[in-house]
């Protein structure tokens, strides 16, 4: 996906790079919610609702980019591939900054089924199977994070031909899978919650 072979330290060690950037990753995650990276100031309920929206459509785009990379490179459009994988994982980046913001300087939220609304009578069944996308969605979130960088290491580091002595297609095929599903479920929760059902600060 690059066009300079140069090598470097990154190129020659792309698994501690990934290890590094994850590492590095899931401290921030784990730290803003724990509470003990505090480097977010404090926002309201208006901005955490605005910043809820804003991440449910950089959700959406970057599962559209990530689904139109994986079409463009079974055409062999390498280059617009490339393209869309890093607007996929800008877009990402994106959302990790609102997430963490949001978690870190407003609160999370716990839906709330009330009667009268839809299928409201079946409480009981709704919430589980929500519960259960919710916990998928973070899991393959958590799990996706090096799955995700080691490929996009790769690609910036190496040209196209180099690539094919990689395990950039293997990883990247295995990457597309559970993050596709990890941001589809993401909307879908964030629809349920934001939109179908309510919430209560968590």
């Amino acid at each position: 996906m690059a066009t300079a072979s140069a090598e470097g330290p990154v190129k020659r060690h792309p698994l501690a790079v990934t290890a590094v950037l994850s590492v590095i990753g899931y401290v921030l995650v784990l730290g803003s919610f724990a509470g003990i990276v505090d480097v977010f100031p404090p926002i309201g309920e208006e901005t955490v609702l605005l910043f809820s929206d804003a991440i449910a459509v950089i959700n959406s785009l970057a599962l559209t980019a990530l689904l139109v990379g994986y079409v463009l490179i079974r055409c062999d459009d390498v280059w617009r591939h490339r393209a869309a994988m890093l607007t996929a994982f800008g877009l990402i980046l994106a959302f990790l900054v609102l997430y963490l913001w949001k978690i870190g300087g407003g609160f999370e939220k716990s839906i709330v089924i009330r009667e009268g609304q839809f299928l409201g009578a079946y409480a009981g069944i709704i919430e589980p199977i929500y519960l259960a996308m919710l916990a998928i969605h973070i899991l393959l979130s958590a799990i996706a994070v090096p799955v995700v960088i080691y490929p996009v290491v790769l690609g910036l580091t190496h040209t196209p031909a180099e690539l094919a002595e990689t395990a950039h297609a293997r990883v990247g095929r295995i990457a597309v899978a559970s993050w596709s599903l990890s941001l589809f479920l993401g909307v879908v929760t964030y629809f349920l919650l934001n939109h179908v059902y309510s919430w209560v600060p968590r």
